[in-house]
């Protein structure tokens, strides 16, 4: 199992991305950039290359409608030869809320888009000529309005013919054609005791169309890590969940347009799904806050006397996970995560 971390929405991208390099003579592995709306993640990515020498460093996530297929593969390729062929691409379809509502972009054929940029990223990097129609033409035709357009290759060699495309999935028929095609899967709130029941068939359906070639899927999950003895901090330290908990389950999609509200749904958390829903949309997000289960942060979470943080980890392990994810919560966190390292 490796170990990763995630770089969320720092008001200090620099600071930020400082911290996380120091960790890298620590012992990890890999670390996470996320977008959504707020700073780009190649950007980062790009500052990440030069600041660190053997981490993997991973977009969690780039969406599939606001940059094209080409433009992924070149931004994928680009962090391929800055980092010396250490970039992991996580793609993902996002949600209505951030395509409609930031990038002002039609939220339709998720899935197709999904599966047919993978495609492309990977026809691209093996330096192929493109000439693609689906949902994407390459070149446009002349009936929809192109006139000069042929088909091309990239200027430019990537350093890898395949750079590992994770893709981030919840729904069923998404994490079925996540288990097909891709490198790796990127699920969010990731409770690894219901990972089975909520996961276990899609993941086998796509694992039997799968390419045997690729190699056996990878699954990136975690959370907040924390060493601590007294009962009361480890539930402090979970808490730091809520509001990210309730954000999504509450305000991440419209009612019955949203996937994690759904998948806490799956996890058993129905009542308290539309509760956290209902405040969080109403603008009472302290409310929404204090309305995530307690549980719900517990599992997802790895925080509390050492035993208990090594069970966590076997549980993860045990549900699929080969790469550890986690925010390290304390006062020495490179010293946690070389504790840590040194029991994966």
């Amino acid at each position: 199992m490796e170990l990763a971390t995630s770089l969320q929405y720092a008001d200090d991208p620099r600071q930020a991305a400082d911290q996380v390099a120091a960790l890298e003579s620590a012992g990890l592995d890999a670390v996470w950039v996320a977008e959504a709306y707020g700073f780009d993640s190649p950007t980062i990515m790009g500052y990440l290359a030069a600041r660190t020498a053997r981490m993997k460093i991973g977009a969690a996530i780039l969406n599939v409608y606001s940059r094209t297929p080409a433009l992924i593969a070149q931004t994928g390729a680009g962090l391929d030869a800055v980092s010396g062929g250490r970039a992991l691409l996580g793609l993902g379809a996002s949600g209505p809320q951030v395509v409609e509502g930031w990038h002002g972009k039609p939220y339709d054929k998720p899935l197709g888009r999904t599966r047919e940029t993978v495609e492309l990223c990977r026809r691209i990097w093996r330096r192929e000529v493109i000439d693609h129609h689906g949902i994407t033409d390459m070149p446009l035709p002349e009936e929809k309005g192109g006139r000069l357009g042929k088909p091309l290759k990239i200027l430019t060699k990537p350093v890898r013919e395949e750079i590992p495309l994770y893709i981030a999935a919840l729904g069923p028929a998404n994490v079925r054609m996540t288990a097909e095609i891709a490198d790796g899967w990127l699920p969010h709130l990731f409770l690894p005791e219901k990972a089975k029941e909520v996961w276990g068939k899609p993941l086998a359906e796509g694992a039997a169309r799968r390419d045997p070639r690729r190699g056996p899927l990878r699954t990136v999950a975690g959370s907040v890590i924390a060493m601590v003895d007294d009962p009361d901090d480890a539930v402090r330290v979970r808490d730091l969940l809520r509001p990210l908990i309730a954000l999504y389950v509450g305000g991440m999609g419209a009612p019955g347009k949203n996937f994690y509200n759904d998948l806490a749904c799956a996890y058993g958390y129905e009542a308290e799904a539309k509760r956290i829903q209902e405040l969080y949309l109403a603008g009472k997000k302290k409310e929404a806050e204090a309305a995530v289960p307690a549980e719900f942060c517990e599992l997802i979470s790895l925080c509390g006397p050492e035993g208990y943080v090594r069970d966590r980890i076997e549980a993860f392990r045990e549900a699929g996970v080969t790469q550890l994810n986690v925010v390290p919560v304390g006062p020495d966190p490179a010293k946690l995560i070389e504790t840590v390292k040194g029991w994966l």
